[in-house]
């Protein structure tokens, strides 16, 4: 009677609905057009992905390399924020800043900034710290997350009043150990890996479970049923 309990509990408590780089389902991702889409759609949360470019600026965009989302070549580090700006991103649109994106969110949901490049921890610190104390941000509004678990790290170090997600693409030996050690908030990783063993050995360590990339409705009730904490979607408005 306890485990169906605690599972009923789990199936019935409320997923955290959060964009995949905006809603990349529909619009351009990584744009301030794929942004505003997921806000229009009532997430709980937009994911984005930040990598520092040649001068210091911090860029939105997920690969290094800017051929498969834009028109240009090469890395994004070897770039100019001049440089990038006159590329197209998709439908016209520009690689935002993360400046821009924040400013384009103004309160109206929570943001998930995921830390790609090297360096970026220090920056990205700043400026979430910036929107807290000029803006009206607070900390609840804010989760930083990175498969480099080292720039995650320097980061709490940082702001360690601001959530952290750890990012894997498979279950470790220790499961969930890993985001334990890491005083982090939530543990993320993707679709293919997810048992209920990690759901339940994370939940055990007080950490949240996120999953990525949840776009099948199929898909989607089945993380519900597992119990987990959230989804990353292309569609957001499908969960």
């Amino acid at each position: 009677m306890v485990i169906f309990l605690k599972g009923l509990k789990q199936k019935n408590k409320k997923m955290i609905k959060i964009g995949h780089r905006g809603a990349l389902g529909y619009e351009p991702e990584n744009t301030l057009l794929s942004f505003q889409r997921a806000i229009s759609l009532s997430v709980d949360m937009i994911e984005l992905d930040v990598y520092a470019c040649k001068t210091g600026d911090l860029v939105v965009i997920h690969d290094d390399r800017l051929e498969r989302t834009t028109n240009g070549n090469g890395y994004i580090w070897e770039k100019t924020i001049e440089e990038l700006r006159n590329l197209d991103a998709g439908k016209g649109q520009k690689i935002p800043t993360l400046m821009e994106v924040l400013n384009l969110v103004d309160k109206k949901t929570q943001v998930n900034i995921e830390l790609k490049g090297e360096g970026t921890a220090k920056p990205v610190a700043e400026t979430i710290a910036s929107y807290i104390s000029q803006n009206g941000w607070n900390e609840g509004m804010f989760l930083v997350s990175s498969f480099n678990h080292q720039e995650l790290k320097k980061f709490k170090e940082l702001m360690p009043d601001i959530r952290t997600g750890a990012l894997i693409t498979a279950i470790p030996q220790d499961y969930a150990k890993f985001g334990q050690d890491l005083n982090a908030w939530s543990v993320n990783l993707c679709i293919e890996f997810i048992n209920q063993t990690f759901v339940d050995d994370a939940h055990d360590r007080g950490l949240k479970v996120l999953v990525w990339t949840v776009n099948h409705p199929e898909d989607i009730q089945r993380m519900k049923s597992l119990g987990v904490d959230g989804i990353f979607s292309n569609f957001p408005d499908r969960i």
